[in-house]
Parts: structure tokens; C-alpha cells; sequence
């Protein structure tokens, strides 16, 4: 059935492009004298009207923010290919990897984001084919793969499990008991705990020179390839201040234990390696284990087509322009095109964000992705053969790859703290050269400067910081994707919120009945169920779901454009638009009318139910907003702005005008431009979006924050930094809190580490340290950090 359904007029010129999205114009553009350019849709004239063009410094600001020192993509020529690639852990690994593609025949630019795990790559197809591509971004511990395909991240993390457990774990153990019963004992002058009998020295060093090295190179990689990254990159990070505590603390003592000293500090190698690890580790488990609260979302993408002329199914590369596509009820339209046959409702709500189902007819636009709900529809396939959602998910990919990750606190810091331990220690020994000291004192000295920059608690600041995090929000029924979430909600100025979904509940239900003076609700809603539970349309799904349970047989069932009819205990029962029931000879009341003007002026659907001559009630059915919205609304606008971002228009967007907390509403927008609009709306400081749909994804993915509801596609979560499992929208404000909390305790961390430094670097510099007393001075900080993060941020409210 359809009542007050939206008609839409999608005729389109390729002569121009809208100022706003670039998506083309009609025919008639839409335009305003006191608004520069023209406009695919109002929405975008009025997006363009209340934000307008940002001036250069502005957009300059906003480009370098959202791209990074990149090339523009958009302006150079080629072929996009888009890779998801594992291993990426820092901003270092971004510029590594750009840099690394960059200088292969054929590639002319590529972008990479280490937050979303993605990397863009435009190239020649015609010098490098596509499937060589994963082979240019993958080595050093990176993976790359298409875009699309399975992830193994699973297979990885076990892998991991295993290097850590035997590779560090085990053989870590037995390095430090090879300390315990022979080396530390002889540091104070004592006799070793065993005696080994005829095994010299040598047995024993040789043995924890063995497992150290398996130590550092194996359990390490990571931690190495993050440093020589670094370098490539020309960014110094923590993994380079790790590496070179670690590497110069078993490089000092493989050269004294080939001289014959006693005084060596591979425990000094193997406990940063394990820390930094177990910390790191111990970060990404708390990760796995928060996204498998996801694991039941499903994807929305069509890969399959049926033909209408031989009712073949092939896969969806393979249609052509100008196929016709036969398309079921409950099922997705494949490709972009035009209605050739049928007649149908079609929720556009994923694709466009506008609750109402559109009626759609022969020669009416329809859109890939989109679903038809009632009755089955031949669809023309268009002249390019693509697909709105499919559209929606290279932008998506787009934006991902442009994104830059937020770099670690501490790496920023890191970039000044590393070269100035190193020529600290440089400085050091040379200066103790110069003056008459021993190269092994001088040596020793250097090496404590480096040992003793704490590198386990610098280390272990963020990662531990950032698992608290993970797990707190995770209690609270949040999903933390992306950790750069923590950097930066703390600083959003800007929140804004889709509508369809996230305000409100995103499913058609019937919000009042309204029943004539002599009926009873009951008896309305009961005859209009048993007709309409022979229809699919979203509508008349709502109304069979409200009502009880009836046995009432239907006979002569009837389906128009505008409504149902069937044949309930002998009366002829109509269901629809007010024009269908009074075309079928019943009267409508002034109350009833009354009644169904008050539901158009809402921006609800206004069902007549009538038989017997007269309009018997209306029912009135709509997507209305969630109980806790308001409060929501009021959590969220306590010192931020916040902007509503809808596709619909009219009084399905007004109702959100006006209200306490909302400072913007900006209507019919279309998916194209609410990726456009978050990126104005940066202009005003840090924006974070907050949607459910696939309309709302390449959004979400340009908000500097993007949190995804549950229920939303995955399109959505996967675009998200953070996801409501639980699909609270009160929860969008704990999320912040969340977020704030842990960036407090990573400063917090991060401060006690320098401060410790601050005492004990100059110490070591003066020589009152020697590297064995600098590692447990090292080892008490790390405690200390490893407290601070296990403290809870606090119980959900």
C-alpha cells in the first residue's frame, strides 16, 4: 500500500554539477540569487547557504587536517585501487608506506591511513596490473589485500599469541634464571645459588646470548621494524627509543662477554622487549575482544542480479546497460536504473536516509541499494551500470585512506625526546673519552643514558591507557574501533547527528490511533490489520505488528498505488490515502480530517480506515524518535554545538527544530553531501558525527569522531571510530566521557615517566647509575604506569 508516500522527480542533466556534492543537476538546477552556484537538491543550497565556501586559510587547515601533506588524488590521472593493510600501527607506518608505493613504475600517488587500516593507490593499469599491487604494500610485517575480501585478522592475532608465549615468555624465563642462580649474585660479591661443576662461563653466556637473541629479533620484530620504519619515515617514534635501549643493552654486552667481563645486561634487553610486548599485546586482545561484540552485523552490498528476459542470477560485474533486472520484495536493487515494469514501494532509508518509503513507476529512478518492499519490479539498468551504495562505498574508501591516523601522544613527543637522549649519550661518552676515561666506562655510561630514558614506561603509557579504555567502554556497550577516538573526542566542538535511525527509531510504527465517534480502536485497527497483512509495505507492516492477533478471513484483496481493499465479515474495508478511501465512495468526517492534517504537519503517514461508506479512524504511522533523544540531545550540547543532518525535509525535519540543544537542522541533504557538510562544519572546530546508515558513512568516515549506533549497517560501523552496541543514543555521551577519562591517563602516565626521567637521566649522566640499577628503576616505573592505567575510569551511569 501507499499513503502520503513521497514522490520524487530525479531527472538529471549531465551539463552540470552541484556546487555543494558535485552530484549532476536537473535540468533545472536549483539556485538563489544570494547564494553563489547551483544545486542538485534545497538541501544542498541550503548546507551551502548556512555554511558556505570556507576561505583559503580555513580550507587549507581543514585539507591538511582531513589529508595529511599528501597529493591531491582527486588531481591526478589513473586508476583508484583501495587496500585494507595489516601491520599498520603509527603515523610513521602512513608515510613509510606512501613513500615505499611511490617509487614503483606506475604508481603516480597513494594516501594511507594507519586508523582505518587503508591505503589508496592511483596507477597506470596499463604499466602495473592490479593484482601486483598488495605485493608493493606488503613486507616488514605489513599485509595488504584488496579491499573487500576476507580479513585473516584472526589467523594474525593467534600468531601472535604464539610469538609472545614461547618466543618471549618461555625464553624469557629461562634467561632470567640463568641471572638469578649465576650473574646477580656474583654483582654482589656472592658465590652463585649453583654450581655447575665443570661448565665454565663461557656454557653460561653463550646460553643467555642464544635466548636473548631469539628474544630481541623474534618477539622484537615488531618493535625493530617499527624503528627502521622510523627512520625510512624520517619521524622518530617510541619503537626507535625501545630499540635502541634494547638493541644497545645487548650489543654492549655481546662485546663484553666476548672480552671476558662478567657484567652484562642482557636482562636489560629481554625485560624492555617483554614489557613493550606483554603492553602491546595485551592492547590488541582487549581490542579483538571488544569488536566480536560486533560479530552479528551483516553487510549490505548486492553482488547478484536476475535477469527479467531468461531469469538467469549472475554476478553483478557482469550486467550490462540496458539489462533488465527482475527485483523481488524484501530483495535489494542491484544497479542504478529506471522502473521498466511494476509498480512498488521503495525504502530508500538505507541509501538516502529518508524514512518513507518513495512509490516508485514505470520510468521512475530507482537506486542501487535501495530495497523493494511490496510487489516486484522490472528494473532498466543505467547507462553507467553502478550503484548509489556501491558509490557510497568508494567514497567511503576514499575519505578512510586520506584520513591520517592521530598521532600518538607519545610519538609526538618522541620525535624530540629520542634525538636528545641520543646525543645526550653520545655526548656523554665522548665527553668521558675526552677526558681520560676508559672506552668500557665511557661505553657504560652511554648505554645507562639510553637504559635509563625509560623507555618501558614511555612505552607502556599508551597502549595500557588506551586497553583500559577499550574495556570500560566495552562494559558500557561500546565498541572502540578506532583508538584515535581518544585523542580527539575530547575536543569536539561540533556534534552531528543523522535523524533517520539515530534520533529516531528508523522502522515505520503506528504512533496513535484515532477512531470515529461510534468504533472502537480496536475494531479499526483489527479490520485494517487483516487487509493489511497481505501487503509488504513498510506501512502496512507496521500496522499488522501493532495490531492483536485476528482471525478475520480477507477476501478479494486489492492493491493500488495508494492503499488496500479487502472484503472483512462482508464489508469492503479500504486502507490508505485519504483520496483512495473517498474515491471508493466513502465520506471522510471534519474530525478525521482534522486528525490526519495534525499527522501530515509532524511528519507522520496519516492511514484512513473506512467501510460501510464512512471513514471508520486513522491510524497514524511514522518513524518517531527515541524516548531518550531529548535527553541525548542535552548530554551532547553541554558545551558543544549540535547540528542535525537529515535527508528528509519538510515536517519530518521541523520537528527537530526548536527543540533545546539543537542549534542546526539541515534538511533534505543527500548521502553525497553529508560527507561535504561534516567537512564544512570543520570550519568551526572538531566535528564528530553520529549515524547508522549507509548513507551516513563516508560522513561518519570524515567526522574527525565518527560513532556508529548497533543497529545501524556495517557499511556504517565499519566507517565508525567507535559503535553503540547496545544502540542507546544516551550512550554517544558516556562515550565521550570514556574518551576523555583515557586521554587524562595517558597524560597522566606519560607525565609520571618524564618526570621519572627528568630525576634519572641526569643521574646516569653524572655516573651515580650503573645500567643494572637503571633497569630496576626502570622496572619500578613501569609498575607504577601499569597501576595508574588498571584504576577504573569510573561505573556506567
Amino acid at each position: 500500500m501507499s499513503s502520503d508516500l513521497q514522490s520524487t522527480d530525479e531527472t538529471e542533466s549531465a551539463s552540470g554539477q552541484c556546487t555543494l556534492c558535485d552530484l549532476p543537476t536537473p535540468d533545472e538546477p536549483i539556485t538563489d540569487p544570494d547564494v553563489d552556484g547551483t544545486f542538485c537538491c534545497q538541501g544542498c543550497l541550503e548546507v551551502q547557504r548556512a555554511l558556505g565556501d570556507v576561505d583559503d586559510a580555513e580550507s587549507e587547515a581543514i585539507q591538511d587536517a582531513l589529508e595529511g601533506e599528501t597529493t591531491d588524488l582527486e588531481d591526478v590521472d589513473g586508476e583508484n585501487a583501495f587496500f585494507a593493510v595489516d601491520g599498520m600501527h603509527c603515523s610513521t607506518c602512513e608515510a613509510f608506506l606512501e613513500g615505499k608505493a611511490a617509487n614503483v613504475e606506475g604508481v603516480h600517488a597513494a594516501e594511507a591511513s594507519y586508523a582505518t587500516d587503508a591505503v589508496r593507490l592511483v596507477y597506470d593499469p596499463d604499466v602495473v596490473d592490479e593484482r601486483e599491487l598488495p605485493d608493493v604494500l606488503s613486507g616488514l610485517g605489513y599485509t595488504a589485500r584488496k579491499r573487500g575480501d576476507a580479513d585473516d585478522g584472526e589467523e594474525g592475532s593467534e600468531a601472535d599469541l604464539v610469538k609472545f608465549l614461547i618466543g618471549g615468555g618461555l625464553f624469557g624465563m629461562m634467561v632470567m634464571m640463568w641471572y638469578v642462580l649465576f650473574l646477580y649474585p656474583t654483582y654482589f660479591d656472592y658465590e652463585p645459588i649453583v654450581d655447575l661443576g665443570g661448565y665454565d662461563g663461557l656454557y653460561i653466556f653463550g646460553n643467555i646470548w642464544l635466548l636473548t637473541t631469539f628474544i630481541l629479533f623474534y618477539t622484537g620484530y615488531p618493535i625493530l621494524r617499527g624503528a627502521y620504519v622510523s627512520l625510512k619515515a624520517g619521524l622518530p617514534n617510541m619503537d626507535l627509543l625501545i630499540a635502541l635501549a634494547a638493541v644497545s643493552a645487548y650489543t654492549y654486552s655481546t662485546l663484553a662477554m666476548l672480552v671476558g667481563r662478567t657484567e652484562l645486561y642482557f636482562d636489560v634487553s629481554v625485560a624492555i622487549i617483554l614489557v613493550v610486548t606483554a603492553g602491546n599485546y595485551y592492547e590488541g586482545l582487549i581490542k579483538r575482544r571488544a569488536a566480536g561484540l560486533l560479530s552479528d552485523l551483516t553487510e549490505q552490498q548486492v553482488e547478484e542480479a536476475r535477469r527479467y528476459d531468461d531469469g538467469e542470477t549472475i554476478p553483478i560485474d557482469e550486467v550490462e546497460p540496458g539489462d533488465r533486472l527482475l527485483v523481488r520484495p524484501g530483495e535489494r536493487v542491484p544497479l542504478d536504473g529506471e522502473v521498466a515494469e511494476g509498480n512498488a514501494a521503495v525504502d530508500e532509508s538505507l541509501v538516502t536516509g529518508e524514512s518513507l518509503p518513495v512509490e516508485k513507476g514505470v520510468g521512475d529512478a530507482v537506486r542501487g541499494g535501495t530495497v523493494v518492499t511490496d510487489a516486484p519490479l522490472v528494473v532498466a539498468v543505467g547507462d553507467d551500470a553502478v550503484s548509489t551504495l556501491d558509490r557510497l562505498v568508494e567514497l567511503l574508501w576514499a575519505i578512510q585512506s586520506s584520513r591520517p591516523g592521530v598521532q600518538r601522544l607519545a610519538d609526538k613527543i618522541a620525535t624530540i625526546f629520542v634525538p636528545l637522549v641520543v646525543v645526550l649519550a653520545v655526548l656523554t661518552t665522548a665527553g668521558l673519552l675526552i677526558t681520560g676515561s676508559s672506552v668500557t666506562a665511557a661505553l657504560l655510561v652511554g648505554l645507562t643514558v639510553l637504559i635509563v630514558s625509560c623507555p618501558c614506561a614511555l612505552g607502556l603509557a599508551t597502549p595500557l591507557a588506551i586497553a583500559s579504555g577499550i574495556q570500560s567502554a566495552a562494559k558500557r556497550g561500546i565498541v572502540v574501533a578506532t583508538e584515535s577516538i581518544f585523542e580527539d573526542a575530547p575536543d569536539v566542538d561540533v556534534v552531528a547527528l543523522d535523524k533517520t535511525g539515530t534520533l529516531t527509531r528508523g522502522s515505520m510504527s503506528v504512533e496513535a490511533v484515532h477512531a470515529a465517534n461510534e468504533e472502537t480502536a480496536d475494531a479499526v485497527v483489527g479490520r485494517a490489520a487483516a487487509v493489511e497483512r497481505l501487503s509488504e509495505h513498510p506501512i502496512a507492516a507496521a500496522i499488522a505488528e501493532y495490531a492483536p492477533e485476528t482471525t478475520a478471513d480477507v477476501d478479494g484483496f486489492e492493491r493500488d498505488s495508494r492503499g488496500v481493499s479487502g472484503v472483512v465479515d462482508g464489508d469492503r474495508v479500504v486502507v490508505g490515502h485519504p483520496e483512495l478511501v473517498r474515491e471508493r465512495g466513502l465520506s471522510i468526517s471534519d474530525e478525521l480530517e482534522s486528525h490526519a492534517d495534525s499527522a501530515r504537519e509532524d511528519g507522520d503517514v496519516p492511514v484512513v480506515v473506512g467501510w460501510d461508506g464512512r471513514a471508520r479512524g486513522v491510524i497514524v504511522v511514522g518513524d518517531a524518535p527515541r524516548e531518550e533523544w531529548t535527553e541525548a540531545v542535552e548530554a551532547l550540547s553541554s558545551g558543544r554545538d549540535v547540528v542535525v543532518i537529515t535527508g528528509d525535509e519538510g515536517a519530518a525535519a521541523d520537528r527537530f527544530r526548536d527543540v533545546d540543544g539543537v542549534d542546526e537542522v539541515f534538511a533534505g541533504v543527500p548521502p553525497e553531501a553529508k560527507a561535504e557538510t561534516v567537512r564544512r562544519l570543520r570550519s568551526r572546530g572538531t566535528v564528530a558525527m553520529v549515524g547508522d546508515g549507509s548513507n551516513d558513512a563516508p560522513a561518519l568516515a570524515a567526522a574527525d569522531v565518527g560513532i556508529a549506533l548497533g543497529s545501524g549497517t556495517k557499511l556504517a560501523t565499519d566507517a565508525a571510530d567507535a559503535v553503540i552496541v547496545s544502540d542507546d543514543l544516551g550512550s554517544v555521551a558516556e562515550a565521550f566521557d570514556v574518551a576523555g577519562g583515557t586521554h587524562r591517563r595517558i597524560r597522566q602516565n606519560l607525565g609520571w615517566a618524564f618526570l621519572y626521567n627528568a630525576v634519572a637521566i641526569p643521574l646516569a649522566i653524572s655516573g651515580l647509575l650503573n645500567p643494572l640499577f637503571a633497569a630496576v628503576a626502570m622496572a619500578a616505573s613501569s609498575t607504577l604506569v601499569v597501576l595508574n592505567s588498571s584504576r577504573s575510569l569510573g561505573s556506567r551511569k
